[in-house]
């Protein structure tokens, strides 16, 4: 089996995540879902689990972070492009989530930020990996 990535996020009306991120054009693995929880499918090795906030409860002793205020993970996400970038934030915001922070347009890099329904921040961005800078030391 290659190595498959899991994120977890809680959160609190799984039927609206779920309407949240369809209606960006994401699919769910039927095998991982059921009242507690869905798998959203990133990409065949990437999933994202949302779990109702109670069933999320039973994996940690710590307390569920208030995404108001406090921020515990960044997601981000590469899309194929500058327009694609710009298309998943109209969806963003007529399924109900949140332009988060400004465009950042760095030449070789182009990011936009939004907080969906529960307020769990996403990065999603285009990169041209032939125009990076290099690092200075």
């Amino acid at each position: 089996m290659k190595t498959k990535i899991f994120l977890n996020l809680p959160v609190k009306d799984l039927n609206r995540s779920i309407a949240f991120f369809t209606q960006l054009g994401f699919s769910f693995n039927p095998k991982f879902t059921n009242e507690k929880g869905t798998c959203l499918v990133i990409e065949e090795n990437i999933n994202v689990m949302l779990l109702v906030e109670e069933f999320y409860q039973t994996f940690t002793h710590k307390e569920i972070c208030n995404t108001a205020t406090t921020s515990e993970v960044l997601i981000s996400i590469s899309l194929e492009s500058r327009d694609k970038i710009d298309e998943m934030i109209r969806k963003v915001i007529k399924a109900g989530g949140t332009e988060y922070r400004e465009t950042k347009d760095y030449g070789w890099m182009y990011q936009r930020t939004f907080l969906d329904t529960d307020g769990h921040q996403w990065e999603i961005f285009f990169m041209d990996e032939s125009q990076i800078p290099e690092m200075s030391e």
